[in-house]
């Protein structure tokens, strides 16, 4: 042996694992939500909360149209072009704006179109 062998490190052998210098750092998982500060409330909106709020919109303004219906059921004689049928007064009017949001809907996508295809270019 050498005089130095002391202070020499023992080489590596393949058949034995070698222990790393350092342990691992250990992860914590970050906190789900950060508290507020002092003074601020708490945010609870989610989209399960925004499609509760909108489906109850929704009912209430079926309701009202329904009830709209139910007070206009006087039959008048409408005539579009060569057809002509009898609805009541309430089904007519709740027709006339369906076919409105149709036309404004279908006038949006067209103007949406043309803005995509004029940022592309």
């Amino acid at each position: 042996m050498s005089p130095n062998a002391e202070h020499e490190p023992e080489p590596s052998r393949p058949d034995q694992p070698t222990a790393p210098a350092t342990p691992p750092p250990q992860r914590t998982p970050p906190p789900a939500t950060e508290p507020p500060t002092a003074g601020e409330k708490p945010s609870i909106s989610s989209r399960t909360g925004y499609a509760w709020v909108g489906l109850v919109a929704g009912t209430l303004i079926m309701i009202v149209l329904l009830i709209f219906i139910l007070q206009n059921l006087e039959t008048i004689q409408v005539s579009l072009f060569f057809w002509e049928f009898h609805l009541p007064i309430g089904v007519a009017v709740l027709l006339s704006v369906i076919c409105g949001a149709l036309v404004m809907a279908l006038v949006g996508g067209m103007r949406i179109i043309q803005l995509r295809r004029a940022a592309k270019h």
